[in-house]
């Protein structure tokens, strides 16, 4: 493969939390079909191609941490971890919302709550820029899948934190994400996880990538476009089972 060819991807995904605001046809309720679609790709990659992985991840995982008796084939805790923590980051910017709103006050969520939850995403950024730098040394098609799947997934991201923080997120939330994503990438030059590490990893953002899908699309409220999800969902399906 040609050397640093994941610097394309990786300049995708930060372009688009810097455009993502701009992109005015998906705001608004009834929920865009198009951000459903995206969201429906996203949990198709992670269901078949990023958790068959971790069961070859699983071996490694076993070998090293023998003594664990509970981490025996349960490398998915970590994907379960990763969908526990943004549930509880969701919860927590709702709840401070809705706190606010009785106030009286504004109806984004306090300053605290703000960076707590911009932080925990910072290092989701930079682990996924980690692990596109990380895909250089398989087959590039490989990583053209992941990086289609986690920049259809930024885009949902990006609406889900805009319609939480606002001006915050366009001002300052955006821009450290953007950084974060573009150093997660530069470590890999100078940081090598071992492979079961890097399997861990990507447990953890396989479990977090399913909640901020799944969150966005099961309010009521959002009135999402369930055709819409299984349409992206099948079709990203189709593809990786055809390849």
């Amino acid at each position: 493969m040609m050397e640093y060819v994941s610097v394309v991807p990786v300049a995708v995904l930060a372009l688009i939390h810097y455009y993502g605001g701009r992109f005015s046809f998906l705001t608004g309720i009834p929920r865009s079909s198009w951000l459903s679609v995206a969201g429906g790709i996203s949990v198709a990659y992670i269901f078949l191609h990023l958790f068959p992985e971790l069961s070859e991840g699983q071996e490694q995982v076993n070998k090293v941490l023998s003594s664990l008796g509970f981490l025996e084939n349960h490398i998915y805790l970590l994907a379960l971890i990763g969908l526990a923590l943004f549930y509880g980051l969701e919860r927590a910017a709702l709840s401070s919302k809705h706190d606010q709103v009785k106030k009286g006050e504004t109806e984004q969520p306090v300053a605290e709550v703000f960076w707590v939850h911009i932080s925990s995403f910072a290092v989701y950024n930079a682990l996924i820029g980690y692990l596109l730098f990380q895909r250089e040394e398989g087959p590039i098609q490989q990583m053209i899948l992941f990086a289609v799947a986690m920049a259809l997934h930024f885009v949902v991201n990006d609406y889900g934190l805009q319609d939480h923080y606002h001006e915050d997120y366009r001002k300052k939330g955006r821009w450290v994400l953007v950084v974060a994503l573009v150093l997660g990438w530069v470590l890999g030059f100078v940081i090598v996880l071992p492979e079961h590490v890097t399997s861990m990893v990507m447990a953890f953002i396989g479990g977090a990538v399913i909640l901020n899908v799944l969150k966005e699309e099961l309010p009521e409220e959002r009135k999402s476009r369930y055709w819409a999800f299984l349409l992206g969902a099948g079709a990203y399906a189709a593809l990786l089972l055809a390849l």
